[in-house]
């Protein structure tokens, strides 16, 4: 199932795909309902699937104007992971190199932790385009003669991605050549860590109490598996190591560590 946002990247990626799957191709479409004419990029997509000879799916959030990123990044992928369960096949998006190297770089400029270099790495998202340029992309595009619509948001620096983009562009190729030689360093770190924590992982206090701090941490974060922030974490850890039995550590305001002298046990809080 192809993410076709009717950008050059995703309408490169639609070609590439056919050209070697067409039989299992299925375009999906969100409409964000941020931009007015958001509608009309669904239109151009749904032109796309029909020229294509593939199903078509599409879905329109009506988010607005001020709607943040993350609302329509989770948005997105909701719709896009359902589409793809539906028709049980893999969500492929069209993220390439320089997307790789943007997200590192915001990620570094909000204080990232190792996780923030193991970027685009769900398990149930394809992006075979990773090893693509930019430039690339749009000389692809060239060649075959793709028709794609620009996203009038892409050239306003009220985001942040777009005021990064405008940097990354200018940096060296040695440069992005490294970031990505990084980023695949780091999501195989990424699986030893995974390992290793699911190996110690556990509702035991002492363990806690005798790692060290950053592997007690990756631990917690995989037993747990709930999203929480280092404070909020480090604040675990402490609450872990000197609460009193029979107390309960209000972890975010949905969860709560509760304690005997021995374990923990996660809990959903009352509301």
């Amino acid at each position: 199932m192809v993410a076709v946002s009717g950008g050059v990247d995703s309408v490169v990626l639609l070609d590439t795909v056919h050209r070697h799957h067409s039989q299992d191709v299925v375009v999906a479409h969100v409409d964000h309902g941020i931009r007015p004419s958001s509608g009309e990029d669904a239109q151009f997509v749904r032109g796309l699937a029909e020229r294509y000879g593939v199903p078509f799916e599409v879905t329109e959030l009506a988010l607005g104007p001020s709607a943040s990123e993350e609302a329509a990044r989770n948005g997105r992928y909701e719709f896009l992971r359902s589409v793809a369960k539906r028709y049980g096949g893999a969500l492929v998006t069209a993220h390439h190199a320089d997307d790789v190297v943007e997200t590192i770089a915001i990620n570094l400029l909000r204080g990232t932790g190792w996780r923030g270099l193991a970027v685009f790495g769900a398990d149930d998202v394809y992006r075979p385009m990773t090893v693509w340029f930019k430039h690339e992309i749009i000389e692809y595009a060239k060649k075959h003669q793709l028709e794609w619509r620009e996203d009038s948001t892409n050239a306003s620096d009220a985001y942040l991605r777009n005021r990064v983009r405008k940097q990354v562009k200018d940096l060296p190729t040695s440069i992005k050549l490294e970031l990505l030689a990084l980023w695949k360093q780091q999501h195989k770190i990424k699986r030893d860590i995974v390992h290793e924590s699911h190996t110690h992982s556990g509702l035991r206090r002492h363990p806690y109490i005798m790692m060290p701090v950053a592997a007690a941490s990756e631990v917690l974060t995989h037993t747990l598996n709930i999203p929480l922030t280092r404070p909020q974490l480090h604040r675990a850890l402490l609450a872990i190591k000197i609460a009193k039995p029979g107390s309960e550590h209000h972890l975010t305001k949905e969860y709560s560590l509760v304690f005997s002298t021995d374990e923990f046990q996660l809990i959903t809080r009352k509301k």
